[in-house]
């Protein structure tokens, strides 16, 4: 399993997979499956979700796995309630365990996360929707971004490295990797959401949404969040998609099954000494 945009790996005894982009810098960045956790049913089994239906008690028991998986514990993670806006929230190390154990103290209407400092998992959960993680290693400046097709044509992204930018990153020196979503061959969308494509891509928008031959549309979730990281003022190079579809049983996917667990990106900085 993997693409050479995100490999397979294992830590803590929780399959996982990794983004080589990062390899050799001072930060944990990890993409979590389905698999490794202890929730039934339709959340089987690494669900990492409180707000989809699942027994807040084995969710607890999966974070707490993912978290060690990046060497942190689960009062170390930092969350958001996502609401598929632009809206970037700016973690501090007093912000640890936001989230981390009920939904009520997680950062609120909020779909991407920034800092600058140390040991915080950024944590964005995902079961068909796109998630990036943003790291420059000159400023050493992290994000996690939850893109599903609300956040992608409102630009979430660029929202993001806006954000990264105030804390003195800057767009020529970030890295990017862009998880596993539902794919483009899948993503079927109606005429609404074309059309806040075309207001979104303009000229570009052909890369970004194309006819089906049902009267719909296919929408490419991964050309349209690279797009956005380009206009952002990225290098093309320094954006890695990792090309893997949610629908296959390695990953949560809300299009295939329904009702399901969540997946996740989990980052943090390490210590640059």
């Amino acid at each position: 399993m993997g693409s050479a945009a995100l490999v397979a790996d294992e830590a803590a005894g929780l399959p996982l997979l990794r983004f080589p982009i990062f390899d050799g810098l001072p930060l944990d960045a990890v993409v979590t499956t389905r698999h490794g956790g202890v929730s039934d049913g339709p959340y089987e089994s690494l669900n990492l979700g409180l707000h989809v239906g699942d027994d807040p008690e084995p969710v607890l028991e999966n974070r707490r796995r993912a978290a060690a998986a990046v060497g942190l514990t689960l009062d170390d993670l930092v969350f958001c309630n996502q609401v598929h806006r632009p809206e970037v929230a700016v973690v501090a190390g007093a912000d640890r365990g936001r989230g981390a154990h009920a939904l009520e103290d997680a950062f609120a209407d909020t779909d991407a996360l920034v800092t600058a400092d140390v040991g915080v998992g950024l944590v964005v959960m995902v079961a068909d929707c796109v998630p990036i993680v943003l790291y420059d290693p000159a400023a050493h400046v992290l994000s996690c971004v939850h893109a599903g097709w609300g956040g992608t044509v409102a630009r979430v992204a660029e929202a993001a490295v806006a954000r990264m930018v105030e804390l003195g990153a800057q767009p020529a020196t970030m890295l990017a990797g862009i998880g596993p979503s539902i794919g483009p061959t899948r993503y079927q969308v109606g005429d609404d959401v074309r059309d806040r494509a075309v207001d979104a891509f303009g000229d570009d928008v052909d890369q970004v949404v194309r006819p089906d031959g049902t009267g719909k549309w296919l929408f490419d979730l991964w050309e349209a969040n690279r797009l956005t990281l380009v206009d952002a003022g990225l290098q093309g190079e320094h954006i890695a998609v990792g090309e893997l579809d949610t629908d296959g049983g390695t990953f949560f996917s809300h299009r295939a099954t329904g009702r399901c667990g969540r997946f996740a990106a989990i980052a943090q900085l390490l210590d640059p000494r």
